[in-house]
């Protein structure tokens, strides 16, 4: 482990201290972080994958204050309308039984698929709006994060850079500003990195590890 990271880790760890202070009603408790998102939250083309999927690295590296769950659904849409709709996946009703502390929404990817955003890319907005407040309605009132979405190296199976960049990051980026809201940029953390994705959509374990750390230190910064 070199100086850099060691310091990251350091700092990080005392950061999630502080967060795990001034979230925790119950000491006794371990704060809940729900990871809600499609397959690159459930961790699809990473190696090792129980180990290596972002949300249980993002657990370690908060520490034992904290427990990450990991609730990505292949394939999911934000879409209601989507050809699958991550508000009908068990995932989504596990994230809401889960009364979670913190939600992480990572979705958006497949949204870009022209069977969803040519016939509903104008309902986009007001369905990520209802998603948040579904979490935010929730007895544990979770502090709600955005992702933007990962790069898309190559247009495959629908899923393109154009929409992901053009169209559904801005829309995020106006939700999240309207509803005060932090947003966490896997976006640029994954820009310039196509070897860690080896299907050129789906991220490796390398790049689910930039995924955990980029997400933790969002959070230990709010």
């Amino acid at each position: 482990m070199n100086m850099n990271t060691r310091r990251f880790l350091g700092t990080l760890a005392l950061a999630a201290s502080s967060l795990a202070t001034a979230f925790a009603a119950d000491p006794a408790k371990p704060i809940r972080v729900a990871c809600v998102g499609d397959s690159i939250t459930f961790g699809a083309g990473v190696e090792m994958r129980e180990k290596n999927n972002y949300p249980k690295v993002l657990g370690e590296l908060l520490g034992e204050k904290y427990e990450a769950r990991n609730f990505g659904r292949s394939g999911a849409t934000l879409l209601k309308q989507g050809d699958l709709p991550y508000w009908k996946t068990k995932e989504f009703e596990g994230a809401t039984a889960y009364q979670p502390d913190i939600v992480v929404i990572k979705l958006g990817t497949n949204d870009s698929k022209p069977q969803n955003w040519e016939k509903h890319k104008g309902e986009f907005g007001a369905d990520a709006r209802a998603l948040v407040a579904h979490f935010q309605a929730l007895p544990s009132k979770p502090k709600v994060f955005v992702c933007l979405p990962v790069p898309v190296y190559e247009t495959k199976w629908g899923i393109n850079e154009p929409v992901v960049k053009g169209e559904v990051i801005p829309i995020l980026n106006e939700v999240a500003k309207e509803m005060k809201l932090p947003t966490i940029d896997l976006y640029t953390a994954l820009t310039g990195k196509p070897l860690m994705f080896p299907d050129k959509i789906h991220p490796n374990a390398a790049g689910a590890k930039i995924i955990a750390e980029t997400v933790a230190k969002a959070l230990a910064a709010k």
